[in-house]
């Protein structure tokens, strides 16, 4: 049985809207600045795959397909262990750029049965993550 899960986080990053956007959607490079993203190949001009760990033992395998580039609203479709999307939403804000997040995805396999009884250490080790990607995303402006 498939499980699926909801993940929102918002922070004010301090960097133009353009210099944001530009980060969030190379990924190539998002091992340089988000330390829980382990390893980053692309397949074609809006594919990628993508290997992610965060404090948990698990590395989850991604395909990241490009829905949208230009910002505001910066979006892909996830599939692999994941299967959902992922958006970025980006607007000025006094410091910078307010920076928000939401993900959509369903687990299924290993991870689904594992979200039966971990659920909310698999929601503490996404919190994780992002906690990751928003001191990495502040320090690549510093």
């Amino acid at each position: 049985m498939p499980a699926s899960y909801t993940f929102s986080a918002s922070w004010v990053t301090a960097a133009p809207m353009a210099e944001v956007a530009a980060t969030v959607v190379d990924l190539e490079h998002y091992p340089e600045w988000w330390p829980q993203v382990r390893a980053v190949v692309k397949l074609g001009p809006d594919t990628a795959r993508v290997l992610c760990r965060s404090t948990l033992p698990y590395t989850l395998d991604l395909v990241l397909d490009a829905v949208s580039r230009e910002a505001p609203v910066l979006e892909v479709a996830v599939r692999g262990d994941l299967d959902g999307w992922v958006r970025w939403t980006l607007s000025p804000a006094a410091g910078g750029t307010r920076t928000d997040f939401a993900q959509e995805v369903v687990v299924t396999g290993a991870l689904a049965v594992a979200s039966r009884l971990a659920r909310p250490l698999l929601s503490w080790n996404h919190h994780r993550m992002m906690r990751g990607c928003e001191r990495g995303l502040q320090a690549r402006f510093q």
